[in-house]
């Protein structure tokens, strides 16, 4: 004998729809995962194929206090479906639309090619003497000459170029500009490590009034971080124009 064969989502979807349109009524999903294997839904499977029909528009679902409730209409059903083929539609006419409009400039394409491949004029041929030749013949020689001469000067230009990069690399330190952004950077490192430091000094203010028996453990646990007795702000010392100069 053989096994029976199970519902495919398209067959419980369906037959899930068919307890919604039978009742016309609202119903919690455990009521649903009750009534489910009477139309051969097995009780696993019926939240995930109402879920489905929740995300294509076909059952309603909304929660009312602490309990959330699905029902579904024919009519609802009816709209749906009327929507989307109303949107079918018009998918298909602007297809239509777009289909004409790309033969309509295959056909213009088509015939300027053809326009142009028949024109076709025979060339007009030009008596020239030798002198004339002679001459064109020098003036080419003389622009390949101007040619390689300019390409020697640009090459020459490239590697001087690259001399002075390399030699204003070499005084990039003592760049005013570059000097003036490192100390302002470090006066913004200066300025927020103080931060800091006043943030660690609140902390343990706060902790030796709030827990005043645990002074000792709070020692410890200072001393393990790196928070000994020497621990203060940060002073800035003024950075000589020589150091940077070296």
């Amino acid at each position: 004998m053989s096994k029976k064969r199970g519902l495919s989502l398209e067959e419980k979807r369906e037959k899930m729809l068919e307890i919604f349109y039978e009742s016309q009524d609202f119903f919690l999903l455990k009521e649903l995962e009750k009534m489910g294997p009477k139309k051969g839904v097995i009780t696993q499977s019926v939240k995930d194929v109402v879920q489905s029909l929740v995300d294509d528009d076909l059952v309603s679902k909304d929660k009312i206090g602490t309990s959330v409730y699905f029902w579904s209409l024919p009519s609802c059903a009816g709209n749906q479906l009327r929507n989307v083929r109303n949107k079918l539609d018009s998918d298909l006419q602007s297809s239509k639309k777009r289909h004409a409009e790309l033969v309509e400039q295959c056909e213009a394409l088509k015939k300027g090619r053809e326009e142009s491949v028949s024109y076709s004029p025979s060339p007009t041929l030009i008596p020239v003497s030798s002198t004339t030749l002679s001459l064109c013949f020098a003036m080419l020689n003389l622009d390949q000459d101007e040619r390689e001469e300019a390409l020697a000067d640009l090459k020459a230009i490239e590697l001087k170029h690259n001399e002075l990069k390399d030699e204003l690399a070499q005084y990039r330190d003592n760049d005013p500009a570059a000097f003036e952004a490192m100390k302002e950077a470090i006066e913004v490192a200066h300025t927020s490590a103080n931060r800091w430091t006043d943030n660690i000094f609140t902390l343990r203010q706060w902790c030796s009034n709030n827990f005043p028996q645990a002074k000792e453990q709070l020692e410890n646990m200072y001393k393990e971080v790196g928070i000994t007795d020497d621990f203060d702000y940060l002073e800035l010392a003024p950075l000589p124009l020589k150091q940077v100069a070296d």
